[in-house]
């Protein structure tokens, strides 16, 4: 692990992660990399500190709390590229008023990064809800028939909201970089 480490950083990289480390992959990485985070929930390893914060926020919302570690992991990599970056929990479609309520507040942001399992219902709505690029994240939690989150990304490829670009399932920190480029 050690090796991998230094080979990562040595590709002058601008910032580098593990993704869904144990904590005695951390442990290992750390050697190499003394400054390193571990994001616990999400597993997500920050190996490089931080890049300069820039004026651009971005909102990481969830859908429920079982799609915390994905939003996590688009938080904690948007952070680390410097992106100003919020998290708001817990305001899926079942309780719509719970997203209603926070409305302006994602307005201020310049990008949201929706992560929502289940049905995906979460970024589509968030969509059109707002004038702003929505990122989504399906993710693969959920019960019934979301079938490890192929129900969520399908509802949101075929969604047709403006503005909604989707990643792969699970995917926090492949919606930090497209953050990042659509930012900057």
């Amino acid at each position: 692990m050690r090796d991998r480490v230094k080979e990562l950083l040595a590709r002058d990289a601008e910032v580098a992660f593990l993704r869904r480390a144990s904590v005695g992959q951390f442990e290992a990485a750390r050697e190499a990399a003394p400054d390193a985070v571990f994001h616990e929930r999400s597993g997500l390893v920050v190996l490089t500190r931080p890049r300069p914060p820039v004026p651009f926020p971005v909102a990481v919302v969830s859908a429920g709390t079982a799609d915390l570690p994905v939003a996590e992991e688009a938080l904690q990599a948007a952070a680390a590229f410097g992106l100003s970056v919020t998290l708001t929990a817990d305001v899926g479609v079942a309780g719509l008023h719970r997203l209603l309520a926070v409305r302006e507040r994602l307005d201020q942001a310049r990008v949201l990064i929706v992560a929502a399992g289940m049905d995906g219902a979460l970024p589509s709505v968030t969509a059109r809800l707002t004038s702003r690029p929505v990122i989504a994240v399906p993710t693969s939690v959920g019960y019934g028939s979301s079938d490890g989150g192929l129900a969520a990304l399908a509802a949101l490829l075929a969604s047709g909201a403006p503005g909604l670009a989707v990643t792969g399932i699970d995917d926090g920190l492949g919606a930090a970089v497209l953050a990042r480029r659509m930012l900057t």
